[in-house]
């Protein structure tokens, strides 16, 4: 045994006076590993007499679990080293500022709602939300649009699958069902339910896909129904909407005769710009932008809801949330408003905490 007590105390003393980590893995391998010194006798014990052979494998694995409890202790003995080293090199002042961290964007539609609704919240507006898949008759029949409209065609609507009834849902086309809704909600047009003034935003879907239009878009319509509303009211409120959300004094605006199953009579808003120079500006110049349409509740929405025409009347209005915000920061592709382009946002988006209001600006 004399041969294996010089071993260890050689292996011991060699893995003590390791200074490395890499050293102390090259005497690992040289005694523990395939072909190591250690792994070398415990192969050989098949060559010893029998009747040492016991005490010579009890040996030889007593010195590989000593070898290797002695190599594990100094492994954790230079990682500690190693550690205390770093952390002695590496100082921290604490009294520096932390590291900023990265600052999101709201997009631009969350934005122009925002500025919507801080808008006609001032007007005594509230919000109404609907479900974005309808059926016919909230989105196509209680409007005033029958059968053989257009919008009803394959080409322009994204219809679901036939129902069992032979009935078809569809991606809403405007949020106009959601003003449907809510006349419905109350209560056979009493008194007690009116007026009703909501605004009713949200995502409407139509097969359209181009530099100005696209598949999935968000719209705002807006309605009032009372016993007095007029025409007045309504060219009174879209004046002063676009007065806060341009952010102008005076808009010059004009409201041109138009058609819209829903409402009549019906038009088409125009705001005054300038196009010279090739930019555009609101406000200024000769020329006309058409940016919604309006008109008085027709009198067979207002039936079909459950309202009576002959006692009350109202006046709803529309418009893309992506085009008017196109047409204030300066946007020249809708398209680019769904790429999810980081850069494209980082320019265009806004600081998350400035939250519109009319006191105190609704751009920061």
């Amino acid at each position: 045994m004399d041969d294996l007590n010089a071993l260890r105390d050689e292996l011991l003393a060699a893995i003590e006076s390791a200074d490395s980590t890499a050293a102390l893995e090259t005497l690992r391998v040289s005694a523990l590993g395939r072909k190591g010194t250690v792994t070398g006798l415990l192969k050989g014990l098949g060559q010893v007499d029998p009747e040492q052979r016991r005490a010579r494998g009890q040996a030889v694995n007593a010195l590989k679990e000593a070898a290797s409890a002695a190599i594990d202790a100094k492994m954790a003995a230079l990682a500690d080293s190693a550690l205390e080293s770093r952390l002695a090199a590496e100082s921290v002042d604490v009294t520096l500022p932390a590291r900023p961290l990265p600052e999101g964007r709201l997009h631009p539609i969350s934005q122009t709602l925002d500025e919507i609704v801080a808008i006609f919240g001032e007007m005594g507006y509230s919000v109404a939300e609907g479900p974005d898949i309808e059926d016919d008759f909230h989105n196509f029949t209680a409007l005033n649009i029958p059968p053989e409209h257009p919008a009803r065609q394959m080409f322009d609507t994204f219809y679901l699958p036939e129902r069992p009834d032979g009935s078809r849902m569809v991606l809403r086309t405007h949020t106009s069902p959601v003003q449907i809704r809510a006349m419905q909600a109350i209560s056979g047009g009493k008194a007690n339910g009116l007026p009703l003034r909501i605004i009713a935003p949200g995502r409407t879907y139509r097969c359209d896909s181009d530099m100005t239009h696209t598949p999935m878009f968000h719209q705002v319509e807006g309605l009032i129904v009372d016993r007095t509303t007029h025409m007045g009211h309504l060219k009174g409120c879209l004046i002063e909407f676009v007065r806060a959300y341009f952010e102008l004094p005076d808009v010059p605006v004009r409201f041109r005769p138009s058609y819209f199953p829903f409402t009549e009579p019906s038009a088409e808003l125009d705001i005054g710009c300038d196009r010279s120079g090739g930019e555009l500006k609101i406000g200024a110049g000769d020329d006309w932008l058409e940016i919604l349409g309006c008109g008085m509740v027709h009198p067979n929405v207002l039936a079909a809801c459950g309202i009576d025409p002959a006692e009350y009347q109202g006046f709803a209005f529309g418009m893309g949330i992506e085009r008017i915000a196109m047409l204030k920061y300066g946007i020249p592709d809708l398209r680019t408003f769904f790429d999810a382009d980081l850069r494209w946002l980082k320019h265009y988006g806004f600081v998350p905490l400035e939250v519109p209001t009319l006191f105190r600006g609704l751009t920061p």
